[in-house]
């Protein structure tokens, strides 16, 4: 259903996005170690945990940050933190995505965290994403640009070798029209492929072997499950078996 624009739409967007961190808590149990993720729903649950936490009914839990934004988030809520190198398995992270398909194949990173939601989510035994129904597609890349982390040095060469591969890219900017800089110290640049993109396991080999491309984002078999808020409820899709 197409939510449209304007400020009830944009109301009843973050109301959905509320619902799906609601559902995605039922998951935490005391004691876990999780990945909090990044980006304005993953925001919601990683306030409804500090709740959670602040009034005593989940207990020992630890957390791993995608970002430094969701760490200083955490932070403030008094959630504690830990890092791979102490907790190398994650019990549960949790998640948003700017696009999902029928596979669970995500498009992710358009809050700029791509390479450290995939650092910390590839170590989660369990991976749920959290998304509103607007972010449902049939084939990845038909709403949703393709974030890429590029490397400052020499980032013209890597722009024009991307738009080789078919797409348009663009650098994406600050308020001042300055490139935005990754909590990496790199710049991310978007790729919008015309129809979508054809073949998304193909195209994550070519970037992952490319100089100059750090991350890519997508996040392919990687999802167990995608909790879809939608005006007419909750949707749960898993991932087959």
């Amino acid at each position: 259903m197409d939510l449209g624009i304007g400020p009830v739409a944009t109301m009843v967007e973050e109301y959905l996005k509320q619902m799906a961190a609601e559902r995605a808590l039922t998951h935490v149990r005391s004691g876990m170690i999780l990945g909090l993720g990044s980006g304005s729903t993953a925001a919601y649950f990683i306030n409804m945990l500090g709740e959670r936490i602040r009034s005593g009914s989940l207990q020992d839990i630890q957390a791993v940050p995608t970002s430094e934004k969701s760490a200083q988030q955490a932070r403030q809520l008094n959630i504690p933190l830990t890092s791979l190198a102490k907790q190398p398995v994650i019990d549960l992270a949790v998640d948003g995505a700017d696009e999902v398909d029928p596979d669970l194949n995500l498009i992710k990173g358009l809050g700029k965290a791509l390479l450290r939601e995939k650092i910390v989510e590839i170590h989660a035994a369990k991976l749920v994403i959290i998304v509103d129904e607007t972010k449902l597609v049939s084939q990845l890349g038909t709403k949703a640009p393709l974030p890429v982390e590029i490397t400052p040095f020499e980032h013209a060469a890597h722009m024009r070798w991307l738009e080789s591969l078919g797409c348009k890219v663009s650098i994406m900017l600050d308020k001042d029209e300055q490139p935005v800089m990754t909590d990496n110290g790199n710049y991310l640049v978007c790729c919008r492929f015309v129809g979508g993109i054809l073949d998304p396991v193909a195209l994550s080999r070519i970037l992952a072997d490319r100089p100059g491309i750090v991350e890519h984002g997508l996040f392919l078999n990687m999802a167990d499950q995608v909790i879809v808020s939608g005006t007419q409820g909750i949707t749960i899709m898993d991932k087959e078996a």
